[in-house]
C-alpha cells in the first residue's frame, strides 16, 4: 500500500496510509501521543509502583515498532531516569531507510544525541539483540502479531497496532490472550485505543482494565493490568 509522510499537530511527522485513511501515530501530535500513552501512562506508572525495584531491568514489548518513535522516546526517558530497559519491538513490515531519514524527530527533541541514537535504533539487525548502552538493550523481531508465543516475559506492553477500524483482527480476544500470556504478573499493557469492544476483549482474557484520559485529540485510552 502507498505510504506518505505527513506533519502532525505538534510538528512531528508520521506515516499516513491513504487507502486506509490511517496513520502510524495520532494526527494531533505523534510525539505528544507517544509521551502520554506509552511513557506517562505506561513506563512512568510501572516504575512508580511500590513493587518496582530500581535495580531491576524493565522488559518492554512494543507491538508495532513502526517509525521507532516510541523506542526513541523510551531510550531517553530511561537514560534520564536511570531505568534499565530490555526493549523488544515487533514489526511485520519495517519502514524503509528513506522513511526513517524523513522522520527528523531529533529536531523536536531536547537531546543532543537524538539523531545518532535514532539511526542506531534502526540500524540494529533484526532478530539480534544489541546493546545500545549498558542500560538499554534492543531486540527487533520481524513478526506478525498472530505469531507471538512469549510466556511471562514482559513488564510492559506498548500496544500500538493500527486501529480496529482497519485491522479488527488485531484487537480481539485471540491477540489479547497472547498479550496476557506474554506479560508477567503485575505487568501492564497500554494503548491509545478506548473502544468498548477492545476493553471487553482485554477483560475476557483476564486483564483488569482502566479507562484513562487520552492524549491530545482523544478523550480516553486504556491500561490493562495482569494481577
Amino acid at each position: 500500500m502507498k505510504r506518505e509522510i505527513i506533519i502532525t499537530g505538534d510538528g512531528s511527522k508520521t506515516i499516513h496510509i491513504p487507502e486506509w485513511d490511517e496513520q502510524y501515530h495520532s494526527k494531533h501530535g505523534a510525539i505528544q501521543e507517544a509521551q502520554h500513552v506509552f511513557l506517562q501512562m505506561g513506563l512512568h506508572h510501572y516504575v512508580s509502583q511500590e513493587s518496582y525495584n530500581k535495580a531491576q531491568t524493565v522488559a518492554i514489548l512494543e507491538m508495532g515498532f513502526g517509525t521507532g518513535l516510541n523506542v526513541l522516546l523510551t531510550f531517553f526517558e530511561a537514560q534520564n531516569k536511570k531505568i534499565n530497559i530490555q526493549y523488544t519491538g515487533v514489526e511485520a513490515y519495517p519502514i524503509s531507510e528513506e522513511e526513517v531519514n524523513a522522520m527528523d524527530y531529533s529536531s523536536l527533541l531536547d537531546e543532543l544525541e537524538a539523531q545518532a541514537i535514532y539511526m542506531k535504533l534502526h540500524e540494529v539487525s533484526w532478530e539480534s539483540q544489541e546493546e545500545i548502552t549498558s542500560e538499554f538493550k534492543l531486540l527487533k523481531r520481524k513478526q506478525r502479531f498472530e505469531d507471538i508465543v512469549d510466556q511471562d516475559q514482559f513488564d510492559i506492553v506498548y500496544f500500538d497496532a493500527f486501529g480496529a477500524r482497519v485491522q479488527p483482527e488485531l484487537w480481539g480476544e485471540d491477540i489479547f490472550l497472547k498479550m496476557y500470556n506474554a506479560v508477567r504478573k503485575g505487568g501492564i499493557l497500554v494503548t491509545y485505543a478506548a473502544k468498548g469492544s477492545v476493553r471487553r476483549a482485554m477483560q475476557a482474557v483476564g486483564f483488569e482494565v482502566e479507562r484513562l484520559p487520552g492524549p491530545p485529540g482523544k478523550r480516553e485510552m486504556l491500561r490493562a493490568t495482569k494481577f
